[in-house]
């Protein structure tokens, strides 16, 4: 058997509750890995290996045991843990605890997960300054952000499931960056009670895997919608649309590639696949995404503006409406995007799922920035599903991920439909190797 730490989710809950391997030998694999990588990918903003290995024994001891007993998870360092710091990579947070789990944590906790540590996230989960965290296919590369630790510890198998969040595109671009499923579920489908806040129309819990099942399975520990009809179990006759959106010009060869060879295999599995151009309503959503993020921030950073001095001038700027955004110029922002969110829910009901980039191109060298989150940022607003699926490849060898996406609620639609074209992918990467 392959060591724990490598094994899906649904794998190892299979063994750890047929008595086939304990949570501590988990735990102990986990840590054997973290050993040997973390002063290479410095995933962790928070771990300690005898907490884990207590925890673990906990769960071993268990005589009921959870949908999730034994998994490995890693929790971005935004949401509130109570026997773990909560530092929002922030000095005003240096050593802080709550004392208290967020929402989305106990719940993980009551499904019987093993919290193996919090992963570095960037200041607030709000820039995209870069932090410590490497990318683990090539660590001279962003991992991307700002759910930067929790991406690079699911890619290099120091952990199994675990927690980001997305404003832009904090979840789904790393996902692409690090070759793993990323899931935005839809907007407030799992609580959010109890992480830091950046933009309250965006903010969305995001999950990381390295298996499709992997998110259905957490998308039953989240109690997340029933499938309306039948689960699709092949690809054939799947109505797909493909839209570049009106960022397609920021696409980098690698992207345009990863888009030509997805349709190609959707086609070639017997998908129908048609262009999505969007109504000219989505002309102005980006501009009014823009003013709703920098409105919600002027809040959501006020109090750490009041109170340290120290504050980055890129969050003093928020709060100081140095822009100017008017009050009547929200109003409208918050209207254009109301009607876009009705309209595209009518068009992505004539197809089964949408296929769009997840980024512009591979992970950038270097880690003063976590990459752009133009491919991203619309449909987290829209507030609708999206999952990254992984396979492809960039020139440098790097992944590059395509993003499905759904309508509201179709959760777990999407997850279904990633499943089904991340193993076509898989199937295509083998025989090219």
């Amino acid at each position: 058997m392959k060591p724990a730490n490598e094994l899906t989710a649904t794998e190892l809950v299979a063994a750890t509750t047929a008595g086939q391997l304990t949570v501590e030998q988990v735990a102990l694999d986990v840590i054997d890995r973290i050993k040997a990588r973390d002063a290479e990918v410095q995933a962790w903003a928070w771990f300690d290996a005898d907490a884990l290995l207590a925890q673990a024994r906990a769960l071993d001891a268990e005589p009921v045991k959870g949908p999730l007993h034994g998994v490995p998870l890693g929790i971005k360092d935004v949401f509130n843990t109570k026997d773990m710091p909560t530092q929002h990579n922030s000095a005003r947070y240096a050593d802080s605890r709550p004392g208290i789990d967020a929402a989305s944590v106990d719940t993980l906790r009551a499904a019987g997960a093993l919290l193996v540590g919090k992963t570095v996230t960037t200041e607030f989960a709000a820039t995209v300054r870069g932090g410590k965290t490497r990318n683990p296919h090539d660590t001279s590369r962003t991992p991307g952000g700002s759910s930067s630790g929790s991406a690079a510890a699911i890619a290099d198998f120091q952990c199994t499931i675990a927690l980001g969040t997305q404003t832009g595109g904090s979840t789904i671009r790393p996902g692409s960056f690090n070759g793993i499923y990323a899931m935005k579920p839809t907007w407030n489908s799992i609580s959010r009670e109890g992480f830091k806040m950046g933009t309250i129309s965006a903010d969305t819990v995001g999950l990381y895997a390295r298996a499709a099942e992997d998110l259905a399975l957490l998308a039953d520990v989240f109690d997340l919608d029933a499938l309306e009809g039948p689960a699709p179990t092949a690809l054939s006759g799947a109505r797909i649309a493909l839209c570049r959106t009106s960022n397609w010009p920021r696409a980098q060869p690698e992207v345009e590639r990863a888009m030509a060879e997805s349709v190609a295999a959707l086609q070639a599995a017997g998908a129908q696949v048609s262009e999505l151009e969007l109504p000219d309503d989505f002309e102005g959503f980006r501009e009014a995404q823009l003013k709703i993020g920098r409105r919600e921030g002027r809040s959501t950073f006020l109090n750490e503006y009041r109170t340290t001095p120290s504050l980055h001038d890129e969050f003093k700027a928020r709060v100081e409406n140095r822009e100017g955004h008017t009050a009547a110029e929200t109003r409208l922002a918050y209207r254009t995007v109301d009607r876009c969110r009705a309209l595209f829910d009518d068009i992505v009901a004539q197809y089964d799922v949408v296929l769009t980039p997840s980024a512009p191109g591979e992970a950038p060298v270097g880690q003063d920035s976590t990459g752009d989150a133009s491919f991203n940022s619309m449909w987290t607003l829209l507030q609708v599903p999206v999952v990254n699926v992984p396979g492809l490849f960039g020139p440098s060898g790097m992944p590059v991920g395509v993003s499905l996406v759904g309508r509201r609620y179709e959760d777990r639609k999407v997850i279904a439909y990633a499943g089904l074209f991340g193993a076509v992918l898989s199937e295509r990467e083998a025989i090219a190797a």
